[in-house]
């Protein structure tokens, strides 16, 4: 998965150079509607005034240097007043110079002097001007700097995670499968309220605006190169279409599905989903464990709570289990996925453990981490 996860960076490099040189219609018309509904995660900057005071810092350290440079070499100045410079009128040069004011009475007449003004001086006026309007310049430059970054993002987004829907159901499983060590960046939301892409915006995630049924918004969220999609929209009727949609796409991905009725898994497994999750009878089967056997009940809500009492965890056979009875393993070994198949413990079949097999265990959940 590393290995896939790295992209090359050359192609991306050359197309982003090429994006900002020279578009076509389409490019131009497709980079407007995605700066609309693409939502970039916003790093959070240093406030207005340390900002202020930053580039004031940053103007008077190259005020400085400047007069350093003209009174090393005073003696290739003259100044039409007294005809010598010291340290005061270095800094009334430098000050006047990089001002752009140039009053004149203080001029270079060595060669080395006007050398140094041409290599040296100059680049720090144009320096000390860029410092200074840098809050205009920053204002802008923004747009272009989001198109860079939603067409770099673009470039690079390959085997990622698309989450359609960013509701209860949608939010817990973005928290899940961060928790199960999937980097935010290769998680993408789609969701047809603006507040709700914010909001994943907000929590560090890229999201996209638009109705998911239709193909043009799963193309933003470059879903035909995702490797899996989550399903978890409010109706079932739009949990098909997105999930018809999105196959229709990628050929390759699993997608996951939350259905609200059991009597819509087949059509859902029809339209291409792998796997249905049936948010209503699942919680109807808790309700019935809890009136039965409400100790019961709390095992398995430890189990589907994150961070909190029990879970499940899906890992690869270590080295010295191989051969060996899952009941030998340190973790309580519940099912073991050999190739295609699901063999619970209790599986006959299910003697000693494998090389390539995948053991399903329950362990002590790790407190997921605190967001920033």
């Amino acid at each position: 998965m590393k290995d896939q996860e790295r992209q090359p960076t050359g192609p991306v490099r050359l197309s982003l150079v090429r994006s900002l040189w020279y578009r076509s219609r389409r490019e131009a018309r497709d980079d407007a509607e995605a700066g609309r509904s693409i939502t970039m995660p916003v790093s959070v900057g240093a406030p207005p005034l340390q900002q202020v005071l930053r580039r004031l810092a940053m103007g008077l350290l190259v005020l400085a240097l400047t007069t350093l440079i003209v009174y090393a070499d005073h003696e290739g100045y003259n100044d039409n007043s007294d005809g010598s410079v010291d340290l005061l009128d270095s800094a009334y040069y430098a000050t006047v110079t990089l001002s752009t004011t140039g009053y004149g009475d203080i001029t270079p007449v060595s060669d080395t002097a006007r050398l140094v003004n041409i290599l040296v001086i100059t680049p720090l006026r144009v320096l000390f001007l860029i410092i200074l309007v840098g809050t205009t310049l920053e204002v802008l430059t923004e747009r272009t700097r989001q198109q860079v970054r939603i067409h770099r993002w673009r470039m690079r987004t390959r085997d990622h995670v698309v989450v359609v829907g960013y509701g209860t159901k949608g939010r817990h499983a973005v928290e899940t499968l961060v928790a199960q060590g999937i980097a935010k960046e290769r998680i993408v939301v789609v969701d047809t309220q603006r507040k709700a892409t914010e909001a994943a915006g907000d929590d560090g995630l890229v999201a996209v605006t638009g109705d998911a049924t239709r193909s043009e918004v799963l193309r933003r969220a470059e879903t035909q190169h995702a490797s899996r999609v989550i399903v978890a929209p409010q109706r079932d009727d739009t949990a098909a279409l997105v999930t018809l949609t999105a196959r229709q796409l990628n050929r390759r991905a699993t997608i996951v599905v939350a259905a609200r009725e059991d009597e819509n898994v087949p059509l859902l497994r029809q339209s291409g989903a792998n796997t249905v999750v049936t948010s209503s009878s699942s919680a109807g089967r808790l309700l019935g464990v809890s009136m039965v056997s409400p100790t019961v009940a709390k095992t398995l809500e430890n189990l589907m709570t994150l961070g909190s009492g029990l879970t499940l965890f899906e890992r690869p056979v270590a080295e010295g289990e191989e051969g060996q009875s899952p009941r030998s393993s340190a973790d309580l070994v519940v099912a073991v996925v050999r190739g295609r198949q699901l063999l619970d413990y209790a599986d006959p079949r299910l003697t000693q453990l494998q090389q390539g097999d995948r053991v399903i265990t329950v362990r002590r959940a790790v407190p997921a981490p605190e967001q920033v």
